[in-house]
């Protein structure tokens, strides 16, 4: 790996820190800014939803191949271009005067987000090492979750002083005091690193946006529509082309071989779930709190923080909790915390007081903010170390892939049961119709989860043929690497 080692570290940090701040705030501001976007653009439900739907799903679908690409062409580079794109669609979208141009301009958001992230936390690698890099890395973590814990809150606090725009307005100068800093920044790439997986990208990409597309239109155009059936049928033709060309590509973009792995598969559904009921809430909570409860912008975004805000706290302390229960068993307390918040939250109706709310809320925030990147060494563990990278990409994307669906699932039930209204009568009614669904989906996959991640893990015992073709030679147990004193065979690791 080539690296420029002469740039200062901490600049190093502080620009990477910045731009970690902006990626959540754009998406918890625009999910409080949803109901004053629809009004003043004059747009309607489906429409507004194109907003968050939009970046997230962009985001999730170039993870992937911006991380790729940025190992191939430079991590510096593809950091720079991805801050460049994000502030301008961030400069755009508050001067936008149409939905559709707002929507569009936040696809292009969720792109260049998409670069930064995947190539931040590499440029953090290359600058620091040791113990200094369990620091910056730690600092990394923290910046998520201040982001997520409270972005509904300075969204808030915004929309009420200077109105929706400052949303996009506020992010894109912090990613515009971000780009001025970039040369600071060590260049670094991997020059035999794998090609990126463009016909994976491609019909992957637009497998899943056709399928929300699906889901945010339905109540507009009538489930049974030409139109909405043709993006169903349209997604799944996708979807079995990009299986297809998985399993031709040398350098596949997903290696499906994963989907053998019962514990991977387990914890990827695991951590989808822990974030796929917590996100609908952040997107469409606000507009019940606005519109049904009656409360201003800013008491929505800090009421929000119940939600978000032990996303913050709880991290450190999974360390902590791993000495009395196994990893694998936090993350099933995580699922089981969600699922039974989820169901304890139905409790929300017109005239609800926030402190009614507070404990699901908080119940919630603790199963998502005690499996904030502990869940992700524990996937991680449960592969092969050589497929560790794959194994982090894989587990990531479908995290974001399900948590998008989720999103537009949400919006579709509410939309329907409101008449693309998002007010009463009907918002209490499909609010607790999503929440039960949640709620099962979840404590079904904790029953599931106990047997999968917590039975006992035993290697597969090799046949005396296999022993001896084994690299460990015969007679030692496999994995073992003569010679080094230490096992190669799965390891924790945390990817932030």
């Amino acid at each position: 790996m080539r690296r420029n080692v002469r740039k200062n570290p901490t600049i190093v940090l502080v620009v990477v820190l910045l731009s970690s701040l902006s990626l959540p705030i754009t998406l918890t501001g625009a999910s409080v800014a949803l109901p004053d976007i629809a009004a003043d653009l004059q747009a309607d439900l489906p429409a507004v939803q194109w907003v968050v739907n939009g970046y997230i799903a962009a985001f999730a679908s170039f993870m992937l191949a911006t991380g790729s690409l940025a190992d191939m062409v430079g991590r510096r580079r593809v950091f720079g271009t991805g801050v460049s794109v994000f502030a301008a669609a961030g400069v755009l979208s508050a001067l936008s005067w149409n939905v559709v141009v707002l929507d569009v301009l936040r696809v292009l958001a969720g792109i260049g987000g998409a670069a930064a992230a995947a190539s931040s936390a590499a440029i953090l690698a290359s600058a620091f090492s040791g113990r200094a890099r369990i620091r910056a890395f730690s600092f990394f973590g923290t910046a998520l979750g201040v982001g997520l814990a409270f972005g509904p809150t300075v969204a808030g606090l915004l929309i009420e002083g200077f109105g929706w725009r400052a949303v996009f307005a506020g992010p894109a100068v912090v990613s515009i005091v971000v780009l001025c800093l970039v040369p600071s920044l060590p260049e670094s790439r991997e020059p035999g690193s794998r090609k990126v997986d463009w016909a994976g990208t491609a019909t992957f990409t637009l497998a899943l946006l056709l399928l929300i597309a699906g889901f945010v239109q339905g109540p507009a155009w009538d489930w049974s529509s030409p139109a909405v059936l043709g993006a169903f049928a349209g997604s799944l033709v996708l979807l079995v082309t990009f299986v297809v060309v998985e399993r031709r590509q040398a350098q596949p973009m997903f290696d499906l071989g994963l989907l053998r792995n019962g514990r991977f598969i387990g914890i990827s559904l695991a951590g989808a779930v822990i974030v796929s009921v917590p996100l609908p809430l952040i997107v469409y909570l606000p507009a019940y709190f606005t519109k049904v409860l009656d409360m201003s912008s800013g008491e929505a975004g800090v009421t929000l923080v119940l939600l978000t805000g032990l996303t913050l706290l709880l991290p450190p302390v999974a360390p902590l909790v791993t000495r009395i229960i196994p990893p694998q068993g936090v993350v099933v307390l995580a699922v089981a915390l969600v699922g039974v918040g989820a169901a304890w939250l139905t409790v929300i109706e017109p005239g609800a007081s926030v402190l009614s709310i507070a404990g699901p809320l908080l119940t919630i925030g603790a199963g998502f903010g005690i499996a904030t990147g502990l869940i992700d060494g524990v996937a991680i563990g449960s592969v092969d170390p050589a497929r560790a990278g794959t194994g982090a990409g894989m587990f990531n994307t479908v995290r974001l892939a399900i948590e998008t669906i989720a999103i537009a699932v949400t919006g579709a039930v509410l939309a329907t049961m409101t008449d693309g209204r998002l007010a009463e009568p009907g918002y209490t009614s499909g609010l607790h119709v999503v929440l039960w669904w949640m709620a099962g989906l979840s404590l079904a996959l904790a029953a599931v989860l106990v047997r999968v991640l917590l039975s006992p893990f035993k290697a597969p015992v090799l046949s005396p043929a296999a022993a001896d073709r084994d690299p460990a030679g015969p007679g030692r147990r496999p994995g073992w690497r003569a010679g080094t004193g230490r096992s190669t065979g799965n390891r924790s690791r945390r990817i932030p």
